[in-house]
């Protein structure tokens, strides 16, 4: 198809063709998964039906040239998610209507940010136009309802709420095609379309963006890292990787702009990698509590392969591709501490270190969830005794995605960088070698690694030797104990974190969902009909006397 016969309605570039590409490849992944994840539940015609309908939509919302047009395909997804996510079980429709408003209010503030740049540009057309945020204060009111749809659709803290609840009630293939991937892939292209070329960013916007970044990094790792249940430990990491790709458009920088970006692509990868692993395991023991898991690596090694790549991945562990895409936002924010402004040489300090931290973290809570999944006991009469491997149609597309982690990484500068995300960039953001800070080789790298792979399976297998060892009774403060064999989930890691006093009133917080922006908009508009309600009692008299009340008010608004 010619798109060059449809502009200026749709318009293909290198930014938006890589995407488009990218939607594709996960579209035919999800459909080969649900063929045996899907098989038996109700309403599947339905369900495909959908799903291939969301596809071709997301499609033609990064293929739109025109901002109504984009519009139209943008709030239509909304649609298909909610959709998509009622046909979950227990909970799905609370959690379909929860993603449903919070993306259907931002969508109102898309249309906002719409009517006022075609207001101000005197076009629709995204090609044509060019607005400086510090401008006018209109331009400020129109990037921001644009960000927020943005944010919204990608989970950026505050709008993240709906994530948690979509990974614990819907449809694991609808979980691992829509906030793991096209709503990540959607909300942050568009988040780079209007950065790069519909709007021009001053220092002091670029500051309140990164601190976003590093707040949902943080914040979304610290509810990771204590979660008991597998897929609202994968929501909330959902969440955290966004902070990366905000943060590393946020710098302005070519080397940040290019990690961004490349971030977007590698956490859609490991992350729909990691939900369908989880639909693996759901769809054999029946469960995703993780301490009702355990010792699942030897019985479903392919799942286990996958998820332990996936997991290095999202961890930035060298050689894997989400190592590459941090590394370079690191060196985007390194590359502004040689910058006048003191308030920015501290935002990037603070937010460099949030973002180690966070991997720092992001490694831990995979920890955990690798220990008390596959390398943990199992649970003696729970179904996961009676586990085996899944079908290939589900475990393929898990192996397909982890390669694809492994050859990006890998290969990161020769296949990724050079044919997908430089050449996305504007010319004013080019990126060259002395943009680089620093020197990493992957192939160098990967032969070290694999090097001390080796050298550890020796010593293993050394160890394997027929020696002789003196066996005695466990000796303990002091005195000889019979130590009583015990279970160690996983799930008891790192519950002390709790038990610190300034994180144990903020978890208490999150658990009253007090950061919760749709169940405090909830709070506050039944607070008003309440009032409302009250004054609403059925008494004749009452009315009465409202109505007079109402009679003295409007005469003394018209008398003046």
């Amino acid at each position: 198809m010619n798109l060059s016969a449809l502009y200026p309605l749709f318009k293909l570039d290198y930014l938006n063709g890589f995407v488009v590409l990218a939607i594709a490849v996960f579209s035919v992944l999800i459909i080969l998964y649900s063929l045996r994840f899907m098989r038996g539940k109700s309403r599947l015609s339905q369900y495909y039906f959908w799903i291939v309908l969301t596809a071709l939509a997301s499609i033609g919302a990064v293929l739109a040239n025109n901002l109504i047009l984009l519009l139209v395909f943008w709030g239509f997804l909304g649609l298909t998610l909610y959709i998509l996510i009622n046909m979950g079980g227990k909970g799905s429709e609370n959690a379909a209507k929860k993603a449903f408003i919070i993306i259907g209010g931002s969508d109102c503030l898309m249309l906002l940010g719409i009517a006022i740049i075609y207001y101000l540009t005197g076009t629709y057309q995204m090609d044509k136009m060019h607005l400086a945020v510090s401008s006018s204060p209109l331009s400020i009111l129109a990037f921001l309802c644009l960000a927020i749809a943005c944010f919204a659709k990608a989970g950026v803290m505050p709008f993240h709420s709906w994530i948690p609840d979509c990974a614990e009630s819907a449809p694991l293939p609808v979980v691992a095609f829509l906030p793991a991937s096209l709503d990540k892939l959607l909300g942050i292209y568009l988040f780079a379309r209007i950065y790069l070329n519909i709007f021009s960013m001053n220092q002091a916007m670029n500051i309140i963006l990164m601190l976003i970044g590093a707040f949902t990094i943080l914040a979304g790792v610290m509810m990771a890292l204590v979660q008991h249940n597998l897929k609202r430990l994968l929501g909330y990491h959902a969440i955290s990787q966004v902070g990366y790709m905000v943060l590393g458009i946020a710098t302005g920088t070519p080397v940040g702009i290019a990690g961004g970006i490349f971030h977007m692509l590698n956490n859609t990868l490991y992350k729909t990698c990691l939900f369908l692993v989880g639909g693996n395991v759901e769809s054999k023991t029946k469960t995703s509590e993780l301490n009702q898991l355990g010792g699942l690596g030897k019985i479903m090694p392919l799942t286990y392969l996958s998820c332990l790549i996936a997991s290095l991945a999202i961890s930035g562990v060298p050689p894997f591709n989400g190592f590459v895409s941090k590394w370079m936002v690191y060196q985007g924010l390194i590359s502004q501490l040689g910058v006048v402004s003191y308030g920015l040489r501290v935002t990037t300090i603070f937010c460099l270190v949030a973002a180690m931290i966070g991997s720092g973290l992001t490694l831990a809570s995979f920890m955990k969830l690798i220990h008390a999944t596959f390398l943990g006991q199992r649970v003696s009469g729970s179904a996961s005794e009676r586990v085996k491997e899944v079908n290939w149609t589900m475990w393929l597309p898990c192996i397909i995605l982890a390669g694809i982690c492994i050859l990006f990484g890998v290969f990161a500068f020769s296949i990724p960088l050079r044919l997908f995300i430089l050449t996305s960039l504007n010319p004013q953001y080019s990126l060259v070698a002395t943009d680089f800070l620093g020197f990493w080789s992957p192939g160098l790298a990967t032969a070290l690694i694999i090097a001390g792979l080796i050298l550890g399976l020796i010593v293993f297998q050394l160890s394997k030797l027929k020696l002789s060892f003196r066996q005695d009774s466990p000796f303990i403060g002091a005195e000889t104990k019979v130590v009583q064999e015990s279970r160690v989930s996983g799930t008891e890691f790192y519950n002390t974190i709790k038990e610190i006093s300034i994180l144990a009133k903020v978890y208490k917080l999150a658990e009253a969902k007090f950061f919760d922006i749709y169940e405090q908009g909830r709070r506050a508009v039944f607070s008003v009909t309440g009032f409302l309600r009250y004054l609403h009692n059925g008494i004749l008299p009452t009315y009465m006397v409202w109505c007079l009340l109402g009679m003295i008010v409007m005469f003394f608004i018209l008398s003046r």
